[in-house]
């Protein structure tokens, strides 16, 4: 039963799309397990980019059945749009399934995350603001919708008019807005519903009989483990589970048919939003390796932070999801820097180290980071077309990050196509 599952290590955006539309190439299905359209895959394929936000990597292969699982949350005219812009570049979505628990983000949900992070002032998180964390929050307090309902419009019209009253209510009176016209909103959803009844079926079941059957079958998420509800930098996380053991319970298949956790790191660290980043870069150095990376949101358009490489993030991203190997990812961007930093340990305001990464993000604020400097490297390296082409720098970088973090590199990324990912003996 080869199961597959790609993580990100750090804070999301580290070129998963990329890794997964490699392995995809030698899957029969791929899954989408958690998250939603806040996320993002550019995938460069033939020459094409592909900005992929729900519909999952494995799309681009007119073989590869393509899952999307019961712990996504979906937008449905974003979804829709997705499709069709594919549908134009002749890509075929024929093999695209979702999964009938899923649930639906409403335009509720999307003002409410407004208006919540206005309240929130100087306090916000810095979400993408497409409705995710209301969305799974009316999951949790079990009065949210599934793409079950909304292929039904006799279930739907009477469970959204239910719900959309209680969210009125919560817009009207906790943050006096003008409420939304639910009449309007459910016939616009009901035929957004008419459209997708076709891709609906069990993925869970579908993802099992192929695991069962030995057919390799590759799990994606969204964002990545330092965003995950419970083991990321709490609060400024997202709202589902964007690691190994996600996938299980967004798609519905167990553990014991899991063989394979592949971990996707750039070889520096980015994020988006708000929350504590020890290594970063607010400097020329950290601007240069946003220029050279192209480091804006996939989704959001908006510049990513940028810092340099952190080994405790990395070494919690590998126990927590038990990875059994690691991608580097953008290596090239770091190409003419004298010196390159890695971060070891952090070093609180009482002159004591942190070897682990702390639970809470109170313990990280004042910290700084503890760094080891090692030789940098010049050149296009995206012309390298195997591991032993790079430069020994870049050899040593790269075997120096696989002995500190203790997991196996399996590949090394040096630009922005899958040809460009180099495999390491």
């Amino acid at each position: 039963m080869p199961g597959t599952i790609v993580v990100g290590l750090q804070w999301g955006d580290e070129g998963k799309g990329k890794i997964i539309d490699i392995l995809a190439s030698q899957a029969d299905m791929v899954v989408r397990s958690q998250g939603g359209n806040n996320a993002g895959h550019t995938v460069v394929n033939g020459g094409e980019v592909y900005k992929l936000h729900l519909v999952p990597s494995g799309i681009l292969y007119k073989d590869k059945d393509c899952l999307i699982g019961a712990g996504v949350v979906i937008d449905p005219p974003g979804l829709l749009e997705e499709i069709d812009g594919m549908e134009s570049r002749g890509v075929s979505s024929a093999r695209l399934k979702i999964d009938p628990r899923a649930h639906v983000v409403m335009p509720w949900h999307l003002l409410l995350d407004a208006l919540g992070e206005e309240a929130r002032g100087a306090g916000d998180i810095g979400t993408t603001r497409r409705g995710i964390g209301p969305c799974y929050m009316d999951k949790y307090e079990r009065i949210g919708l599934r793409i079950y309902d909304l292929v039904r419009p006799e279930i739907f019209r009477v469970k959204a008019a239910r719900t959309g009253l209680i969210k009125n209510n919560i817009i009207a009176k906790i943050y006096n807005h003008p409420p939304l016209d639910p009449d309007e909103i459910i016939e616009k959803y009901i035929a957004c519903g008419q459209r997708l009844a076709s891709y609906v079926a069990d993925v869970s079941v579908l993802s099992y009989e192929a695991l069962k059957a030995g057919k390799n079958v590759l799990f994606e998420g969204a964002q990545a483990c330092l965003l995950d509800i419970d083991m990321g930098t709490y609060p400024y996380v997202t709202s589902s589970h964007p690691i190994a053991g996600g996938v299980c319970t967004g798609v519905g298949i167990g553990p014991t048919m899991i063989n394979k956790v592949v971990g996707v790191v750039k070889a520096y660290t980015t994020r988006v939003g708000k929350g504590p980043f020890p290594t970063e870069l607010d400097s020329e150095t950290g601007e240069f390796i946003r220029r050279q990376g192209g480091e804006y949101g996939t989704t959001t358009g908006r510049p990513r932070r940028t810092g340099w490489f952190d080994a405790l993030i990395v070494r919690h991203g590998i126990r927590i999801n038990g990875l059994t190997e690691l991608v580097i990812n953008k290596l090239d961007p770091l190409s003419g820097l004298k010196g390159i930093k890695v971060c070891v340990a952090y070093k609180k305001p009482d002159g004591s180290l942190i070897n682990d990464y702390p639970a809470a993000v109170e313990d990280i604020f004042g910290c700084t980071p503890v760094y080891e400097v090692l030789p940098g490297f010049s050149g296009d390296i995206s012309r390298c077309k195997s591991y032993a082409d790079l430069p020994k720098a870049c050899r040593d970088y790269v075997e120096y990050i696989e002995k500190l973090c203790a997991c196996p590199v399996s590949m090394v990324g040096v630009g922005a196509s899958r040809e460009n990912v180099l495999v390491k003996p």
